[in-house]
């Protein structure tokens, strides 16, 4: 299985990105050291790309299926493709703040601990639908883990699409997000001219 391994704080300095995005509330101190040349249209589309696949955690091949899946669909193409995204079941994980960065949420998702509509599901690309419940497995609640999870998320914003109850773990998505309820700070548009090449 193919996994990316580079620094994140590193990959966020190379992509211009606040690792916040990630759930990563630390800073680099260095300033990435590029020469003031000028990027050409297509290094700026590509790099709207990388940020997006970085930021959810998808390699190529998988992206490319989305931006295909989101082409068929009907409405705008990069809205369809960030709402795909934004519907990953550990990205869901993440908003719901039963998680503290995507990847901790994508190894909780692994590692079999959430339930949807009360069967497991380990699969991290899992697309959820309108009106699913997601819920920590009640074996796992136990664990210590998640109680420091959710003292360290407890500040979070949690979308509107979404509606969490933080006590007992669990949520229900209420509807699928709109593309102005995705903070994510990708312009999705430089990415479908970089796929329609």
């Amino acid at each position: 299985m193919a996994v990316d391994r580079v620094p994140v704080l590193k990959r966020c300095r190379s992509l211009g990105l606040d690792p916040i995005y990630l759930g990563i509330d630390k800073k680099s101190n260095r300033e990435l050291k590029r020469a003031n040349r000028k990027m050409s249209e297509y290094g700026i589309q590509l790099r709207e790309k990388q940020k997006a696949k970085f930021i959810y955690g998808v390699l190529e091949k998988p992206f490319r299926n989305y931006y295909a899946k989101a082409s068929r669909m009907n409405g705008l193409v990069g809205e369809n493709l960030m709402i795909l995204l934004e519907r990953r079941l550990d990205n869901v994980v993440f908003r719901m703040g039963f998680g503290r960065t995507r990847r901790e949420t994508r190894q909780m998702v692994d590692h079999k601990s959430i339930l949807v509509n009360g069967k497991c599901v380990n699969i991290p690309s899992y697309l959820i639908k309108a009106g699913d419940v997601i819920e920590v497995k009640e074996k796992s609640k136990a664990n210590a883990r998640f109680k420091s999870v959710q003292e360290a998320t407890a500040g979070r914003m949690v979308p509107a699409w979404l509606d969490v109850d933080h006590e007992n773990l669990r949520g229900t998505v209420k509807e699928f997000p709109t593309r102005d309820e995705i903070d994510v700070p990708v312009n999705e548009m430089l990415i479908v001219e970089l796929y329609s090449k």
